[in-house]
């Protein structure tokens, strides 16, 4: 995974690492069970299940089902979870480069995760 990337989802638009971590998994890889994306990330269950159901709030992600999550597509993700973290944080929501970088380098990650 790309640890620039992982980076930039904390520091930009302040998700914490194991809520960047579980974004960038989902993203690339596709859809999966927060118990898959525990055994992957070496993470409890729980943990992914709370950064999973964090990352809907933040709408990043929608649930399929209860314990499966897919990741919506990151050019609008990546902007969307900006926008939220802003109005959050009471900062002015702008165009930020890094964060349209993200959903650019990451949108082909996703189709290709999705097209096999």
């Amino acid at each position: 995974m790309n640890s620039g990337i992982e980076n930039d989802l904390i520091h930009e638009i302040h998700l914490d690492p194991v809520q960047a971590r579980v974004y960038l998994l989902v993203t690339c890889y596709g859809k999966m069970s927060s118990t898959t994306i525990a055994e992957k990330l070496k993470i409890s269950r729980d943990e992914a299940q709370k950064a999973s159901t964090d990352l809907m709030a933040l709408g990043a992600f929608i649930d399929i089902s209860e314990t499966e999550f897919e990741a919506m597509h990151p050019r609008f993700t990546a902007v969307n979870m900006y926008r939220k973290m802003c109005e959050r944080e009471n900062i002015e929501f702008k165009r930020n480069k890094i964060v349209d970088s993200i959903g650019v380098v990451l949108e082909k990650l996703y189709d290709d995760a999705r097209t096999k």
